[in-house]
């Protein structure tokens, strides 16, 4: 069993600076990143209203009309410490389950520069703030186009404000965020969150130090409004999902990329927040109790701050393996050992959960996906955060 202190990455408070390096680390290397990627223009006052209309193809199609409305002010957001949570940790020896795959792809490894633009081209910010004022505190989290449909994935501790904000009792609301620096260009709606892990944290929604392992901790979003008057695009830069158990080994090379902002002074705007992607290699495995790979570390990075969680976390062929999810504590990056959800277990719990895999929602209407969820379970978990932020 491994005690460790477990933050939750998606809280930050007083964490932001100009700029940040994008420091790639590989082997005992240091290699910098400084291409930033290209942003679909600067934000507007507009706001755009979102009408779905269900099609037999298996995309989203959006009727958009825009109305007036005002960008989010500058604001603080807050770090809050999970307490240690046992975790257990696999080790692979030759009697093991947990065997390598062999050439997992028909095809060479990508250049890192190519997966650096891939993989940042993929990565969101996930801001949210009261419009106002309230009880709830602002949040900036990380996540992942896996779809070119506009699916985000991302963790359900993140996901769970974005559900919130869909909430007409609650006064809250949330950009989709992109580019280097971070600009909002589009909203997003819950296309499916673990009702596992909002049954057991969602009674930690204004704790200062909730508890958490990571397990259940997924969610997905998926784009639905430009606040910018311009039209979604008809495809979004997106990272392939592989899905496979221990496609991710114990010292494969990996790039991680998310958007911290926790050693950072100042106040969050639309022009300070920057993405950080480093390289690292898969250090050690982890299980919820399972037997197989459900976490994984990627050890300390300068990604190991709050704002990062829902990041990505790619393999050398440029597909996600996992999904930062949370960290030891320590006082500095290098202390810490950074955490993420695999793909696999993922996948295997949207399954059991929801009934369809990664693959399966994906191919499936997502405009029905969408109204499903909004209708039959949207309704439960909501009343499950008023009962909470009632009291």
């Amino acid at each position: 069993m491994l005690n460790s202190v477990l933050v939750d990455m998606g809280f930050i408070k007083k964490g932001w600076a100009p700029s940040l390096l994008l420091i790639i680390v590989i082997g005992v290397g240091s290699w910098v990143f400084t291409h930033p990627i290209a942003t679909p223009g600067p934000d507007a006052s507009a706001s755009v209203s979102l009408a779905l209309t269900p099609r037999p193809a298996s995309t989203t199609t959006l009727a958009l009309t825009t109305s007036s409305g005002t960008n989010p002010l500058p604001i603080e957001h807050q770090i809050a410490l999970r307490k240690s949570i046992p975790l257990i940790k696999i080790a692979t020896t030759s009697t093991s389950q947990v065997v390598r795959i062999q050439n997992p792809y028909n095809s060479s490894p990508l250049p890192p520069e190519t997966i650096n633009v891939r993989a940042r081209a993929a990565l969101v910010n996930i801001l949210c703030a009261p419009r106002g004022g309230g009880s709830l505190s602002p949040i900036s989290g990380s996540g992942v186009i896996i779809d070119s449909q506009g699916v985000i994935l991302t963790n359900a501790h993140v996901g769970q404000y974005v559900l919130l904000s869909e909430v007409p009792e609650i006064d809250l609301s949330c950009t989709v965020r992109t580019g280097a620096p971070a600009n909002a260009h589009w909203r997003a709606r819950v296309l499916y969150i673990s009702p596992s892990w909002v049954k057991k944290h969602a009674l930690q929604l204004n704790e200062h130090r909730p508890i958490g392992s990571g397990e259940d901790d997924y969610a997905l979003l998926i784009i639905t409004d430009s606040i910018t008057g311009a039209p979604l695009p008809q495809t979004f830069s997106y990272l392939p999902i592989d899905p496979r158990p221990h496609i991710a080994f114990l010292d494969d090379p990996i790039l991680i990329a998310t958007y911290p902002a926790e050693f950072v002074g100042g106040l969050v705007t639309q022009q300070n927040l920057y993405p950080a992607s480093s390289f690292s290699t898969v250090q050690q495995f982890f299980t919820f109790g399972t037997g197989s790979v459900d976490l994984f570390s990627v050890g300390g990075v300068i990604e190991a701050q709050g704002g990062s969680s829902g990041g990505a976390v790619v393999n050398m062929w440029g597909y996600l393996v996992g999904i930062i999810s949370t960290t030891s504590e320590g006082s500095t990056t290098a202390a810490r050992d950074l955490r993420a959800l695999s793909t696999n277990y993922i996948d295997t719990r949207l399954s059991v959960e929801n009934g369809k895999n990664l693959a399966l929602l994906l191919a499936s209407n997502l405009a029905d996906e969408l109204l499903q969820f909004e209708k039959t379970q949207l309704p439960s978990l909501a009343g499950i955060y008023l009962s909470i932020l009632k009291r």
